[in-house]
């Protein structure tokens, strides 16, 4: 190995990856790490890391002024047969090792070169070595991530206006941003079918009529925090997926540095797709469906007919011959 570059926004007290990475730099590896001090409820965790990554020589930088380093990645860098290659794995949660129990999330690890050239350039960004440039496969905020969204939500409603079927399905935290609503609103008009999995706050109403009568919205509240950021586009049966460590905010797409990816590789789309999205649109045991007043009812399943989300991923888990990918 000969470098390692990595984001921080919330790792705790007790953290193997920052022991990690600070015995990483003791035995003479090049590690920059991106700190941001403003991580709710990790600040002085976050701040003392960086303490100690500085003193045994490691590359500590905090970011962008004015915007909050909230990207999850990370990029290794290793001497295989005379070349050097590079490895990155990006994530929809924090590097943390309590809420890596205790949330839902997905995360990515491939070698792809011109994904890992693109976490390259937005690592150049963050340690004040570039400006903006043009990226390959990731959405980022500020800059591209916004309108992407905007551009894939589009185009489903251009297809559906063509008469072809088309499909968005979206999961994550809370959804307030107004264009991507307005948007929404329009593609559900054109005949697009919308199903949003928002676990917090949505600012979205469906099943009104003449405006949403496509769309629908509901929240999963179990064991588990759920944490993952997922946005599926039908796209005339291309079935793009892409994973991100960013809500539909006005925050997160104009006030942090968030990365948005896609998942190339179908096995693992398919996977994405049936384990982060379809077994949560058939949950009726831990959802609530929002109606059109904006109201939640929980859904009440039938003696048998019971379908809890978050207790198939579990038995996946637990099963010890999972079907190979």
């Amino acid at each position: 190995m000969v470098a390692i570059k990595q984001t921080v926004y919330r790792t705790g007290v007790d953290s193997e990856l920052m022991e990690a990475l600070i015995s990483a730099a003791q035995h003479g590896k090049e590690v920059t790490v991106v700190v941001e001090l403003l991580a709710r409820f990790d600040e002085e965790a976050n701040i003392n890391w960086a303490s100690r990554l500085e003193e045994i020589g490691a590359h500590v930088v905090y970011g962008v002024v004015g915007h909050k380093t909230h990207a999850k990645m990370l990029m290794v860098v290793r001497r295989e047969a005379g070349k050097l290659r590079r490895y990155v794995h990006l994530g929809t949660g924090n590097y943390h090792p309590r809420t890596a129990r205790l949330y839902t999330d997905f995360g990515l690890f491939t070698s792809n070169e011109q994904m890992c050239a693109d976490v390259n350039e937005v690592f150049t960004q963050l340690t004040g070595l570039g400006k903006a440039g043009k990226l390959n496969y990731l959405w980022q905020s500020p800059f591209s991530l916004h309108s992407q969204i905007l551009r894939a939500i589009q185009n489903e409603t251009k297809l559906a206006k063509a008469g072809k079927r088309a499909h968005i399905i979206a999961k994550m935290n809370a959804l307030l941003e107004p264009e991507i609503i307005r948007a929404l609103y329009e593609a559900s008009q054109a005949g697009v079918k919308v199903d949003l999995i928002v676990r917090g706050v949505c600012a979205l109403r469906p099943g009104v009529p003449g405006l949403s009568e496509n769309i629908r919205v509901r929240s999963i509240v179990g064991r588990f925090l759920e944490h993952t950021r997922i946005f599926y586009f039908r796209n005339n049966l291309a079935h793009n997926v892409y994973l991100s460590s960013a809500d539909w905010m006005d925050r997160n797409f104009f006030r942090r540095i968030e990365v948005c990816f896609p998942v190339l590789d179908k096995k693992l789309k398919k996977r994405v797709i049936d384990e982060g999205l379809k077994i949560y649109l058939q949950d009726n045991f831990q959802a609530w469906q929002m109606d059109s007043n904006g109201h939640y009812r929980a859904k009440t399943p039938g003696r048998y007919e019971r379908k809890c989300a978050q207790f198939s991923l579990l038995q996946r888990l637990a099963d010890p011959t999972p079907e190979p990918l």
